[in-house]
């Protein structure tokens, strides 16, 4: 059976960690320096439960509350892995924003998404409880995780949990499919 060919795309406020837990996915590394990110697009293959996908991240620039949200990302993309950092409140407050603007925009009622809290690794400037991150999940009836780039903890976890969302988001009954077969 060929790959089934997934595309996600990672938001959320301004070096909350978006690079650094594609490039942990993707290359198995962890990339200290800050580098403001305008877009970037990783690929890798990946099985969740003998299923193999061939999955596309668009790394995408951070956003804030004021950024409009790029038409580009409500199109063709098949699940949201919004990302905050536990230590850092403003990202809480903006990943909000991210998700009702992507609702907006995509005119849907429930889109697959992983809501990630990062840098766990930094558990003595925690400012974000867990108990937040899942509340704020279960009311957009999302996923949710808390990761470490750093630390490379749960990251995969991110990934494949998205996949498992897709896939779940594809057994309802939805009004139009946006599957593409190319």
């Amino acid at each position: 059976m060929p790959p089934k060919q997934r595309k996600i795309a990672i938001m959320g406020y301004r070096s909350v960690g978006k690079s650094s837990l594609s490039i942990q996915f993707v290359e198995g590394q962890f990339v200290d320096s800050y580098d403001p990110t305008i877009e970037n697009t990783f690929t890798k293959s990946t099985r969740v439960n003998s299923q193999e996908y061939e999955l596309k991240l668009v790394d995408t620039a951070g956003q804030d509350e004021y950024s409009i949200f790029p038409a580009q990302y409500s199109m063709d993309i098949h699940g949201y892995v919004l990302v905050y950092s536990i230590t850092s409140s403003k990202s809480f407050e903006v990943v909000q924003i991210i998700y009702d603007k992507l609702l907006d925009m995509t005119g849907k009622v429930h889109v697959p998404i992983v809501l990630v809290g990062n840098k766990t690794d930094l558990h003595m400037e925690r400012m974000i409880s867990s108990e937040e991150g899942k509340r704020l999940a279960d009311s957009w009836k999302a996923a949710f995780l808390e990761t470490s780039a750093k630390q490379n903890e749960s990251v995969a976890d991110i990934f494949h949990t998205a996949l498992l969302e897709i896939e779940k988001a594809n057994g309802d009954v939805q009004e139009k499919s946006n599957c593409v077969i190319s």
